[in-house]
């Protein structure tokens, strides 16, 4: 199947079809025309990649973990060189995770002490993100 017709059953846009190719997590053979050409697993490659990607696994992670992905979600068997990849990834998540939640708390306190000393000129900070503005 030709690149437009994949992005169709995928809902993946050719463009990043293309990307995914470029980063070696897809193949596709040439035609004599200089056309890509998918075969039929090509569709469940791409929904194996988008639901790693989403797992916040990069596109190098994706590439070493790919050969071994069953299914569409996909299920990913427990080698030790597997394991030790993802639990990597994961550490670094959760040091992402840490460090903007001592963002989120220090700039709360900021807000909350700018607040206390600003006087009726600003509105109450609500935690929603923004503190709407007086019309």
């Amino acid at each position: 199947m030709r690149i437009g017709e994949l992005s169709r059953r995928t809902g993946v846009n050719a463009h990043q079809l293309r990307y995914y190719e470029a980063q070696g997590l897809l193949e596709a053979e040439r035609g004599a025309n200089g056309y890509r050409d998918y075969d039929e697993s090509a569709v469940l490659r791409v929904r194996q990649i988008r639901h790693l990607l989403a797992a916040g696994l990069s596109s190098e992670d994706i590439a070493y973990v790919l050969p071994c992905a069953v299914g569409e979600e996909p299920e990913l068997p427990g080698c030790p060189e597997l394991l030790t990849a993802m639990r990597s990834r994961l550490r670094r998540l959760e040091d992402r995770m840490s460090t903007l939640a001592r963002s989120h708390d220090a700039l709360t306190r900021y807000i909350h002490a700018a607040e206390r000393t600003a006087g009726d000129g600003y509105p109450p900070f609500d935690g929603s993100g923004l503190a709407s503005v007086p019309a």
